[in-house]
């Protein structure tokens, strides 16, 4: 089998996403062709690097952002929140002003980053190497959509946020996930009946964002993670419901599935921790 080059694994990950080009937290650091063991983890750095190569894996994929232009750029995905929020019925004046404090934090956190140690180490190794990070949260988001709808319509009466739980438990990933799904803001017996899965947006909207989704009408926000203080800041005063699914089996949806593919296509996937 010859395998797959990075430019094929890119293409591949665009198609599933219903994507034109590779959003700018996504990046090939290295490029290469006739991949067939492929190391693969969440996060990668110079440690992951040497070890995909001590065990004779000839490419490296990771989801999260290592470096590059994907991590200077990274701000720029932030404007899909504008997107989803707008998606869901929030002003578009009311979803910028909301996204603005995640993105200004995002920018001085780009400034300060060590951008190119472990893309440096890959073209030291000549080991191909890219992230892919938001075209597998997207894949991923549209699952969870729809695995809520689907639930939600055998119901037969209004849903709860209890009820979303129970649909994306249904999904493996967090069926038999160590990291429970969370409920830090409202509570489960709450009525779900608009429901808003914020994923694929570079990350979570933090406490704004998801008073923005409250005060256009929806009522359940479901995040990958949420940090405690913005869990404090919904709390005082917050009229709807934050699911927590967790960041590590929330990923885990849409790089399995794409992983899924790959392998389809004869490449071993060596996972680390996924």
């Amino acid at each position: 089998m010859s395998g797959m080059s990075t430019d094929e694994l890119v293409a591949l990950a665009l198609d599933m996403a219903n994507m034109r080009r590779l959003p700018a937290d996504s990046e090939v650091y290295v490029p290469g062709a006739r991949i067939r063991r492929l190391f693969v983890a969440l996060d990668v750095g110079t440690a992951e690097l040497l070890v995909a190569r001590d065990i004779g894996c000839d490419g490296v994929l990771a989801h999260h952002p290592a470096g590059g232009r994907a991590v200077l750029r990274f701000p720029e995905v932030l404007t899909r929140h504008v997107e989803l929020m707008v998606e869901h019925g929030v002003d578009p004046a009311a979803a910028k002003a909301a996204l603005q404090p995640l993105f200004a934090r995002a920018i001085l956190r780009a400034q300060a980053a060590n951008y190119d140690q472990v893309p440096a180490v890959a073209r030291l190794f000549g080991i191909p190497f890219l992230n892919l990070h938001l075209p597998l949260d997207e894949i991923g988001r549209r699952v969870m959509v729809e695995t809520i709808e689907r639930y939600r319509t055998t119901l037969g009466r209004e849903s709860t946020v209890q009820d979303v739980i129970d649909a994306l438990r249904t999904l493996p990933e967090f069926g038999e996930s160590a990291v429970p799904i969370m409920v830090p803001v409202g509570a489960v017996d709450r009525p779900a009946r608009r429901v808003a899965v914020v994923h694929g947006a570079g990350t979570n909207g933090g406490a704004s964002v998801a008073q923005a989704y409250f005060a256009h009408g929806v009522d359940t926000v479901v995040y990958l993670h949420l940090a405690p203080e913005e869990v404090e800041r919904l709390r005082s005063g917050a009229s709807g419901s934050v699911i927590v699914v967790g960041h590590v089996p929330g990923d885990q949806v849409g790089l399995n599935r794409y992983l899924a593919e790959v392998e389809r296509r004869g490449v071993e996937i060596v996972r680390a921790g996924i």
